[in-house]
């Protein structure tokens, strides 16, 4: 299916797992505090980094059910599968604020199981176990930003 259509060029080379484990951490911020998806991320093999704005400074308990629902995502072994979309005609909640203005006509979405859709054209595993285990490195918060960085790795 993707080798058909040809997508604007990408310029990232992605370790699979870290990036897939993006994609969760993501869809659980929205689920858990009412995050949008982090406009701030930096995904590496060693170790990644992603911000998230948020109305109060999580917990400690916060920060480890974070870690404990990641690993239990992952643990669910949901499928990674793909489908293409018109850009006018996606499912609902999946949006293109990310996406470079030339983006083309056709969007490829990403869905982990039924936890998460969102556009991508990224390299992925195949399946959440693959991501392996979660481990949250360190967190900051800054009052003024109301923002929220989680440092994490995987260990595939």
């Amino acid at each position: 299916m993707e080798t058909d259509y040809i997508f604007n060029e990408h310029n990232k080379e992605e370790f699979p797992p870290a990036h897939t484990a993006e994609h969760l951490l993501n869809q659980l911020m929205g689920r858990i505090f009412g995050a949008e998806r982090s406009k701030n991320a930096h995904i590496e093999r060693k170790k990644s980094k992603m911000t998230f704005l948020l109305d109060h400074k999580p917990l400690r308990k916060e920060e480890k059910a974070i870690e404990d629902e990641m690993n239990r995502l992952i643990e669910l072994d949901m499928p990674i599968t793909y489908e293409l979309a018109d850009r006018n005609e996606l499912p609902e909640g999946v949006s293109l604020d990310r996406l470079p203005e030339d983006a083309s006509e056709k969007i490829r979405l990403v869905r982990i199981g039924d936890y998460d859709v969102c556009p991508c054209i990224g390299k992925h595993v195949r399946s959440t176990a693959q991501i392996g285990r979660f481990e949250m490195l360190g967190t900051n918060w800054d009052e003024h930003a109301r923002s929220f960085r989680i440092r994490f790795k995987v260990i595939p």
